[in-house]
């Protein structure tokens, strides 16, 4: 058999499992494989993914305890049209779901709500502001007011002139240090304080949120890709490509402190960018590469915010005291509109012949996630607010992300017979930094993976695959401890297990 049918007869190395468990929110690969495919094709594939990522409470977080299983299995389809619409001009529909997440945290850890135990900060910083509250409003108050609250305390009218009496006499032993008096005036009125401040932490607490810890992205994309091809081996293309995300996110449990009760639900929105690339073929050595990128993609949403702790009646008091100004407590409670800009890649594919039936993959891709960053309208202002009390001034993301991501996947793969071919592949990725973000606990992979196609008749295909990822381990922290190198969990020894499935038919 010639070399130039292996790119048929080993079409199952673009399967769609490339990207099913890649770093920060990536999922498809966004593979432009099925466009470079000869003459007039279509092809339509799922994948599913299969995850197991457990781990254990640590850093910040005063407990220790186990984290189950948070992550979600869940699948996600393409489809490709590919028209040879004359000899150099071809057009192509390319639809895929290059992003996502979905996770949810069960059983008793810092990723669910505890009405006993959760607080609005964490217990030291809590701790502090409420020894600094209750001290500076006693050291505010003068003699007359201590004596006043002491004797209001014990039930005196000071409105009559035997409570005014009783008034006097009492402030002026205090003023003339009588230690009896000093000290029943002084230790009555820091427990008067003492207890209205634990009351009003109390209810604050009280407002947090119930339930767990859990987050829903879904994404699509529509690219419309022309080609140009000047020859048999060049080929150059681009267009436009149409995109839609959506998504929920809930935080609960003591991890997100005062965030404990934050949900924000992204309606689906639409955005457009551009892909561009390039492709060269040899057909009679198997050898085809290309070259893609694909632009950022921004979506102007206005996201449903709530904050359960914003329904707590004092919060505006409390907040004033601890420094918020006024502009900033109005912010709070608008409404504005959360600019959300999906990352722009490179994919670099490769194949070759080697030998007679048999070639060698490779795809390398990059994305920018470093510059990825989710900052809700309201959970910014609020974190603007009270980024101080967390020594962050400047406030945080619900997500971001500290690296790009670089992944790798290269193969062989071979034909066994004129009905059945099949491959074998090493897979790669760096993950997107660590610490990571709470909401997808993992630093890359490395996976193994096997195919196989079946061919009835030249012109169409079925083929599957599955492939076993080791999880890379990974630190979890909070949006609000993002950047720096403290976390909340520790998440280790993972795994997961992708299938996928594709039909080709060549018309």
């Amino acid at each position: 058999m010639k070399l130039k049918h292996l790119s048929t007869a080993v079409l199952l190395a673009s399967l769609p499992l490339t990207g099913a468990f890649a770093a920060a929110l990536d999922r498809s690969g966004q593979s432009m494989s099925g466009f470079l495919q000869p003459g007039n094709y279509f092809e339509a594939g799922i994948s599913i993914l299969d995850p197991d990522v457990s781990g254990k409470e640590a850093g910040s977080s005063t407990t220790r305890r186990n984290i189950g299983d948070m992550a979600e299995d869940y699948y996600f389809p393409s489809a490709v049209l590919k028209l040879q619409v004359a000899d150099h001009f071809s057009f192509g529909l390319l639809y895929d779901q290059p992003f996502g997440a979905k996770a949810e945290y069960s059983g008793n850890n810092v990723f669910v709500s505890n009405p006993v135990t959760d607080t609005i900060l964490p217990t030291d910083r809590l701790t502090a502001i409420r020894n600094s509250t209750i001290d500076s409003t006693f050291n505010g108050l003068s003699a007359q007011d201590r004596v006043g609250l002491a004797l209001q305390s014990q039930g005196v009218n000071l409105s009559t002139p035997q409570g005014q009496a009783q008034y006097q006499q009492t402030l002026n032993a205090y003023n003339n240090n009588v230690p009896t008096v000093k000290a029943q005036i002084d230790g009555g009125v820091k427990q008067a304080i003492t207890n209205r401040v634990d009351a009003g932490i109390a209810a604050a607490n009280s407002t947090l949120g119930k339930g767990n810890t859990k987050v829903e992205v879904d994404s699509q994309n529509l690219a419309f890709v022309f080609g140009f091809q000047p020859n048999q081996n060049w080929n150059f293309y681009a267009g436009p490509v149409y995109q839609t995300v959506k998504g929920n996110v809930s935080l609960r449990g003591q991890a997100y402190s005062l965030y404990n009760g934050y949900d924000a639900n992204i309606k689906e929105t639409s955005g457009v960018g551009w892909l561009a690339g390039v492709a060269y073929q040899i057909p009679d050595i198997a050898l085809k590469t290309s070259l893609t990128y694909r632009s950022e993609i921004d979506h102007d949403v206005n996201i449903d915010e709530n904050l359960s702790l914003l329904s707590f009646p004092a919060l505006t008091t409390v907040l004033s005291g601890l420094g918020v100004s006024g502009s900033q407590l109005a912010a709070i409670n608008s409404n504005g509109k959360t600019t959300i800009t999906t990352p722009q890649s490179v994919n670099l594919d490769f194949q070759t012949g080697i030998m007679a039936n048999t070639v060698a993959f490779a795809n390398v891709r990059w994305v920018n996630w470093k510059d990825f960053s989710i900052q809700p309208y309201k959970f910014g202002k609020v974190s603007e607010a009270v980024g101080p009390l967390i020594s962050r001034p400047n406030g945080f993301n619900l997500v971001e992300y500290s690296d790009d991501q670089w992944s790798a996947n290269v193969g062989v793969g071979r034909k066994l017979n004129e009905q059945w071919a099949g491959n074998v592949s090493v897979g790669w990725d760096s993950g997107a930094g660590n610490p990571v973000t709470t909401l997808g606990p993992t630093e890359g992979y490395w996976n193994v993976g096997l195919g196989v196609q079946y061919s009835p008749q030249p012109n169409y295909f079925i083929a599957g695959g599955v492939k076993y990822f080791w999880l890379g381990d990974a630190k979890a922290q909070t949006g609000a401890q993002a950047g720096s190198s403290d976390y909340v969990a520790e998440f280790s020894d993972n795994h997961a297990i992708a299938y996928g499935m594709k039909i080709g038919y060549k018309f």
